[in-house]
């Protein structure tokens, strides 16, 4: 066998994983159900495991995505990777939420020269970065409030593929006849190739400080009533 990894992912409203031997996905899980990352992810991760004949000693690495996203779904993939690494002693990796997307864009019937994910924020504000037809990463992620001139420039050039959770936003306000629109989660299953390549890199992260790309602090609410 290959290299076993455990992928995880967490950042939206999906939660998923999966387990691969190389880039060859052996089992995967994953539910949209809302609210359900802290209850299923554990039970996920104990059925793709069993699925594949492995138990977690099997494992060489885990994998989590690692953000933009959902902080609170990031905080339950990212804890319950820690907590596994700590307790396999075996290295974590982080995944690019949106080269998650970038890779599931791939195959498109478009033929994107562009891929553009979009995790969906507050409003018409999306997390985003801009990465080849290939899944190269071209730009560096930021958050970014739509209007109708939005990616004008690489529209210009040929097909581009918008893809993820925020793309309604877009949909809805883009003209371009080379403009191409795929609403979906990133999944677990997507994570193989560049975990992959960071586990034979060696590119792995700290157990004890490893943090999840929020890109935005967490705001928590403050009434009214408590500022009088």
């Amino acid at each position: 066998m290959g290299s076993r990894i455990l992928l995880i992912e967490t950042s939206t409203e999906c939660c998923s994983a999966a387990v691969c031997d190389d880039d060859r996905i052996l089992a995967k899980r994953s539910s949209s159900a809302p609210k359900v990352h802290a209850s299923m992810l554990m039970p996920f991760i104990k059925e793709v495991l069993d699925e594949s004949s492995l138990t977690p000693k099997n494992l060489d690495a885990v994998a989590v995505s690692g953000g933009p996203g959902s902080y609170t779904g990031l905080r339950v993939g990212v804890s319950s990777a820690k907590g596994l690494c700590f307790g396999l002693n075996v290295p974590l990796i982080s995944v690019d939420t949106l080269e998650i997307l970038a890779i599931q864009g791939m195959e498109h019937e478009c033929r994107p020269k562009y891929i553009v994910p979009f995790i969906d924020a507050r409003r018409m504000e999306v997390y985003t970065a801009r990465f080849s037809g290939r899944s190269a990463k071209l730009s560096e992620t930021q958050a970014m409030i739509l209007d109708e001139s939005s990616f004008s420039d690489i529209l210009s050039e040929g097909p581009v593929l918008f893809i993820g959770t925020g793309v309604e936003k877009f949909h809805d306000i883009c003209k371009s006849p080379n403009a191409y629109f795929q609403t979906c989660f990133p999944l677990a299953e997507n994570m193989a190739v560049p975990a992959l390549s960071s586990f034979k890199k060696k590119e792995f992260k700290d157990i004890a400080y490893f943090e999840p790309f929020y890109l935005k602090e967490f705001m928590i609410g403050v009434s009214k009533k408590s500022l009088l």
